[in-house]
């Protein structure tokens, strides 16, 4: 097994934030702003395409801004008869859009070892493919939570017992996938991240996340701890934001970083109200040298982003590389 050297914690800036008409046809030059911005890597997204990828590396080859991490299933590709690769299900119940899933997965693990990136980020599907309706009247009810506190509180525990009730052969699938997926990472020396999820359907919840990485060492597999998804599920009433931290905090392997408004996530950390000097807290207690990598909406602007890294540093959040 060849080992890469551990991502530093330096701030990376996700691809995600290229999907706008300035980079569509010139990845370098996303690259070469990134750099300017104050990030020293980029992540991977799944929505960078073959070419988009091949792109990126080649860049990267020239020297300055590295790959810290790649977000499965990258490259993107459309999979005949099922849409993108992103929307297949790594805890289906039908195997064979399992198995796609895990294919394409493997690929991704591939690159990051391809391209010295230590961290696959995976989101690793859900309770069947849509979310639940209770989750669905949380977020109609959200603005108006303390006027409606009884159906309020029915809903949040409408959606926790429906979860429950349908997730055992949906959970056994996931942890089949991550499985196959440890097995590739470990042969090539990388890190598989299960992200915390946006949707309450979908896998893992905290308890979830620990018992599926109980078999495996931190360096084949654990936990990456997106901060919007986390907040919007807390805010929601469905998991508590400290969950995480105290079923797999000293898990933790990475971290997508962005601010949320209201129930909207990937703002530009500054552009929310994320209390983030909390989270400097529980990154400092689980694991310090965790990968950072903002996942911000390309619709964020770039004085926007800089000042978000900026903030981040102030809170603790970002180590102060800028000497």
């Amino acid at each position: 097994m060849t080992t890469n050297p551990p991502a530093s914690p330096v701030p990376a800036l996700s691809t995600m934030w290229a999907v706008q008409p300035r980079f569509e046809g010139d990845l370098p030059a996303f690259l070469e702003r990134a750099g300017e911005l104050g990030f020293a890597g980029v992540e991977v997204n799944h929505s960078m395409d073959a070419a988009q990828v091949g792109a990126i590396l080649g860049r990267v080859a020239l020297g300055g801004v590295r790959v810290t991490g790649v977000h499965a299933p990258a490259p993107l590709r459309s999979v005949p008869g099922r849409g993108e690769n992103r929307a297949l299900n790594l805890a289906s119940t039908d195997e064979e859009e399992r198995a796609l899933a895990v294919a394409d997965h493997l690929v991704s693990v591939d690159l990051a070892a391809e391209a010295g990136a230590q961290v696959v980020v995976v989101h690793l599907g859900g309770v069947g493919a849509t979310m639940l309706a209770g989750e669905r009247r949380l977020r109609g009810m959200y603005e108006r939570r303390e006027l409606l506190a009884s159906e309020w509180d029915a809903a949040i525990d409408e959606t926790v017992r429906d979860r429950a009730a349908q997730a055992g052969p949906w959970l056994e699938a996931a942890r089949r996938s991550v499985e196959e997926l440890a097995e590739r990472a470990s042969a090539r020396g990388v890190t598989i991240g299960l992200e915390t999820r946006l949707g309450y359907h979908e896998i893992p919840l905290p308890g979830e996340l620990r018992d599926l990485l109980a078999p495996y060492p931190s360096e084949i597999a654990g936990y990456v701890h997106d901060v919007g998804h986390a907040e919007v599920q807390h805010r929601l009433g469905l998991t508590d934001r400290s969950a995480w931290w105290d079923e797999v905090g000293p898990r933790l392997v990475g971290l997508h970083l962005h601010d949320v408004r209201g129930l909207t996530d990937h703002r530009a950390p500054g552009n929310g109200d994320v209390d983030f000097r909390w989270l400097a807290d529980r990154i400092a207690a689980a694991n310090p040298s965790a990968a950072r990598t903002f996942e911000v909406d390309q619709h964020e602007t770039d004085e926007d982003l800089a000042a978000g890294l900026r903030l981040l540093i102030e809170a603790g959040v970002v180590p102060d590389s800028r000497g």
